[in-house]
């Protein structure tokens, strides 16, 4: 997106992340040098040190850095004036973002999951980069399993590339890609190896859930951390998991994808409350009734 706005503004777009801002002279030496109307874009913004972001406030702010020269009893605070610049910055922790330096943007965007056709595009776009010939049904069959992410279609674009050259005449058809995404073991919905693994192992193993996020690492020997950060995410997004307090549970949609039949949940039976609570309006016939009624129910 930042390059989008510096072509659009004719400006130079000067990109960076954030653990390479490690010092207080590397951020100073980016603000000092951007040229009027720049755009600078810092990725992973999240994990800029305090003392990059105490600079950042002025520079957002002001226009202005403050700058201390010399050390001891001699040092003194030397205020620099910045030229016009748009700080663009990007992260997937926005919750880690210090709230001071979140409040400083005037825009704050989300960005969402592509879509099949837009992803499809994409596709199209980089297997001409590639000289791979490709037709719409192919793209659109490698952009279905590619969870709304550009990154991810790339990335198959190029193995169902490779399987279409050995296996093929290197053309990317709805066979082929097909073909080569099951031989790669990614399914319609995306889903890798390992996601229905999580899934079957919850599904045979737990009856569907609820189980713990350590119990499920342990019995399929993935990290927590990793399930939690990984593959976690997508199954939840496409209502796959669902994560409650008493652990993980294989929704419906899950266990028929895999082949599974869900449980039939049992018939809820209306509570049937003690004789010594019943309401001022209850005749004594009733009363006698809802006893005989409890007393049944607690011999079962």
């Amino acid at each position: 997106m930042a390059l989008i706005l510096a072509s659009e503004m004719n400006v130079s777009c000067k990109i960076t992340t954030a653990p390479a801002l490690e010092r207080p002279r590397d951020i100073v030496g980016l603000l000092v040098n951007l040229q009027p109307g720049d755009i600078l874009f810092i990725d992973e913004i999240h994990r800029l040190n305090r003392v990059a972001e105490e600079i950042l406030y002025p520079a957002m702010e002001d226009r202005r850095i403050d700058v201390t020269i010399g050390k001891g009893s001699s040092a003194r605070t030397r205020s620099i004036a910045l030229e016009p610049f748009t700080l663009v910055g990007a992260t997937t922790k926005a919750g880690s973002l210090t709230a001071p330096l979140r409040a400083r943007f005037g825009l704050v965007q989300r960005l969402r999951f592509y879509e099949v056709d837009e992803l499809t595009a994409i596709i199209t776009r980089t297997a001409a980069l590639l000289d791979t010939p490709i037709n719409t049904d192919g793209a659109a069959e490698i952009a279905r399993r590619s969870r709304g992410t550009p990154r991810i279609a790339n990335r198959l674009l190029k193995r169902v590339r490779d399987y279409s050259q050995v296996k093929a005449d290197g053309t990317i058809s709805l066979e082929i890609a097909r073909t080569a995404l099951e031989l790669f073991e990614v399914d319609p919905m995306g889903l890798d190896w390992t996601d229905r693994r999580l899934l079957s192992m919850a599904i045979e193993q737990f009856n569907g859930g609820p189980v713990g996020l350590e119990t499920l690492a342990a019995a399929t020997g993935e990290d927590a951390q990793t399930i939690e950060e990984v593959y976690e995410p997508y199954l939840l997004q496409i209502g796959y998991l669902a994560r409650t307090q008493r652990g993980r549970i294989a929704t419906p949609g899950a266990w028929q994808h895999l082949g599974y039949t869900p449980p039939i949940a049992p018939p809820k039976i209306p509570a049937i409350p003690h004789p010594r609570y019943q309401t001022e309006t209850e005749t004594g016939t009733e009363t006698r009734i809802r006893a005989l009624q409890h007393e049944q129910l607690s011999h079962l």
